[in-house]
């Protein structure tokens, strides 16, 4: 019995030695995000990339990536100080802008037709930004999309949602009217957003 379980674990590892592919890729597109908890609108910017497609199954692919992300939000309400006058708060709009290099380990589940699920976590490293005051230079954060992938072009157009967990802004620096109904920037303000793109593998 234990001799015919060694041979079909055997067989099983030779069988999936043998469907596992690799192919490097490239993959760009539009960048929406803000920040959660504020009076903001979403920042339109880009990001690029680079990948590793590693196919394990017909089904099932895993995908490192590198990508360089842009991130923030715009007409972010700020507090700036007081009237000397009449002591009224004085708040400003302003753009503000994270930029990271993005490492994510993504699961991608291809179903007959093409149509792709895609799912996974990702680590980011601050790069810049014009935050008056920054809370963490890492961000940790998850991602679902799904994807189409071309027939024989290695070509795939990919939809994503991105959720920060990680407290990025500092919201002292930003202000609160005192009413938690009628907030600036709350206390806990992650990044999220969607990521509209292709992505290129190479080879056959």
């Amino acid at each position: 019995m234990k001799k015919l379980i060694a041979i079909a674990f055997i067989l099983f590892i030779s069988s999936m030695n043998a469907q596992v592919t690799f192919k490097p890729g490239l993959r760009a597109g539009a960048a929406f995000f803000t920040f959660s908890n504020t009076r903001s609108d979403y920042k339109t910017d880009f990001y690029i990339g680079g990948f590793g497609e590693i196919k394990l199954t017909k089904i099932y692919t895993l995908q490192p990536e590198i990508t360089y992300t842009k991130q923030g939000a715009n007409n972010v309400k700020t507090f700036i100080g007081y009237n000397e006058n009449n002591g009224d708060v004085i708040v400003v709009n302003r753009n503000l802008k994270i930029d990271y290099v993005s490492i994510a380990m993504i699961n991608k589940f291809t179903f007959p037709g093409g149509f792709q699920a895609q799912v996974g976590p990702t680590m980011d490293f601050r790069t810049s930004d014009n935050l008056l005051s920054e809370k963490s230079d890492i961000d940790l954060a998850f991602v679902a999309g799904i994807g189409y992938n071309i027939p024989s072009t290695g070509l795939t157009i990919e939809a994503r949602v991105k959720k920060g967990l990680v407290d990025v802004i500092d919201s002292d620096y930003y202000g609160n009217n005192g009413n938690s109904n009628d907030y600036w920037l709350d206390d806990y303000n992650t990044n999220i957003g969607f990521q509209v793109g292709v992505s290129y593998a190479f080879g056959k």
